[in-house]
């Protein structure tokens, strides 16, 4: 009895394994639908690839023309509609020299649309460099450069830095009637700033957010009343400055000589 028992206890763990059935007819329908599907997708790029019919170039053209944004791109058109790189057209175009954005796109069935707007130059940089309203520089030797532009100066590399303290102390003179014309950044890290009339401001090389605070909010409204009797401003002091004064000028505040004659005031905030 105990045999028999033994001998259906083997027998249940006796278990037999079938394989999974694979739907091979429904794989391969799936597969025979893809493959329809990617050549359809080709057979239609293809007919629909066709060569670039025409492109349409926007733009303020003052200083590059339509003529030559088409031959810096020319070999690109030769691709066809859809097969054209849009972003390598569009580097090319950004590429050119006065150039600062340009958008690439099509239109059906074979057309480019191209608009771009140039550079505006907002100062002067060094000799014959031009700065964007970035404070990015975009042409390294200009053949003309305005008279009215602002003229920035500084180390290589400085151009972002020196154009950003340019904005920040110009948009504090403007509304006292005080116009910035110079920045310069000399290689020791001194900074001297000139306004429209020729009044230069020394602010050397340390503490230059503090001696700039105190130049905007105490000095420049000084400046602005005797403008003309002024010729500079040395900000290089730990809580104070001296105004540099005309020959010609009169003043009532105490005034003291310099060696070369020159009359200065010295003024000292606590």
């Amino acid at each position: 009895m105990a045999r028999k028992q033994a001998k259906r206890r083997k027998q249940q763990k006796v278990r037999q394994w079938r394989m999974p059935s694979i739907p091979f007819a429904r794989i391969l329908r799936l597969l025979l639908a893809v493959a329809v599907v990617l050549l359809s997708y080709r057979f239609s790029a293809a007919l629909l690839d066709q060569p670039i019919q025409s492109i349409t170039i926007d733009g303020p053209f003052q200083r590059v023309s339509a003529l030559q944004i088409e031959e810096a791109i020319s070999s690109e058109l030769e691709a066809g509609f859809l097969s054209a790189n849009l972003t390598e057209i569009q580097n090319r175009i950004v590429s050119l020299p006065w150039i600062d954005q340009a958008n690439v796109s099509r239109r059906w069935p074979g057309k480019l649309e191209i608009s771009v707007s140039e550079q505006v130059p907002a100062a002067c940089w060094g000799e014959r460099g031009l700065l964007n309203v970035r404070g990015e520089l975009f042409v390294i030797k200009a053949r003309h450069i305005p008279a009215e532009l602002p003229r920035l100066s500084g180390p290589e590399g400085h151009s972002s830095e020196v154009a950003q303290m340019y904005l920040d102390v110009r948009d504090q003179l403007i509304p006292i009637g005080l116009d910035l014309r110079s920045v310069n950044l000399d290689a020791r890290g001194a900074w001297q700033l000139v306004l429209q009339d020729g009044i230069g401001i020394r602010l050397g090389r340390r503490n230059i957010d503090e001696r700039a605070d105190l130049f905007l909010q105490v000095v420049a409204n000084i400046v602005s009343n005797r403008e003309a009797d002024i010729d500079f401003i040395d900000m290089r002091y730990n809580n104070g400055f001296t105004i540099g004064w005309k020959k010609d000028a009169e003043s009532g505040e105490l005034l003291n000589k310099t060696r070369s004659g020159q009359q200065m005031l010295a003024g000292r905030i606590e």
